[in-house]
């Protein structure tokens, strides 16, 4: 409507425009008055909406913390299991290396220990003569089967000793020819 106070100084103003004025002013109150609630109770669920974001971004920290806290946890306990394995890797390194030393040793004893029985047999010149020009293990057979049929001990000439240090003497020999094929 127009302005309040210029209709009021006119002095023709009847009183039905008058009743008019008042009845929108009673109006125009009330619409204020309800504008105002509606207002209020948006701004208090406003409010309400505000702490609930609040509690609720709280409460998803709170989760995110707890969950990092668990995640790292969990990858320390990684790393430990990870260093137990590789330590336990190394271990098993440094015995393997250490059991292929001690077989390399057993292994370096037991040819010595065949070299040793060989001589203690007493390899005798007189054997060695027997095998004299064998150049390869076709030969070396030969000449073998040969001995072992003159000196068997069934034979009428056989003789035991003979015969052993035949076979100490052959597979000394033989030893010799198989290691000369592997290099």
């Amino acid at each position: 409507m127009e302005n309040i106070e210029e209709i009021l100084s006119d002095r023709s103003v009847t009183e039905e425009s008058l009743l008019e004025l008042k009845s929108w002013l009673f109006r125009e109150n009330i619409r204020l008055v309800t504008a105002a609630a509606e207002l209020q109770e948006k701004q208090e669920k406003f409010e309400q909406e505000k702490i609930q974001f609040k509690e609720e971004m709280k409460s998803l920290n709170h989760r995110m913390d707890v969950q990092r806290s668990q995640i790292r946890k969990s990858n320390e306990l990684v790393e430990e299991r990870l260093e137990i394995i590789k330590d336990g890797f190394r271990k098993l390194d440094m015995d393997r290396r250490k059991l292929d030393k001690e077989w390399a040793r057993l292994a370096a004893q037991k040819e010595l220990r065949q070299e040793q029985i060989y001589y203690d047999y007493g390899a005798h010149p007189e054997i060695s003569i027997f095998f004299h020009g064998v150049s390869n293990p076709m030969t070396l057979k030969k000449r073998y089967k040969d001995l072992t049929k003159i000196f068997h001990p069934d034979n009428v000439a056989g003789d035991t000793e003979m015969i052993q240090k035949i076979n100490i003497e052959y597979e000394h020999l033989k030893r010799e020819y198989e290691k000369y094929m592997q290099a």
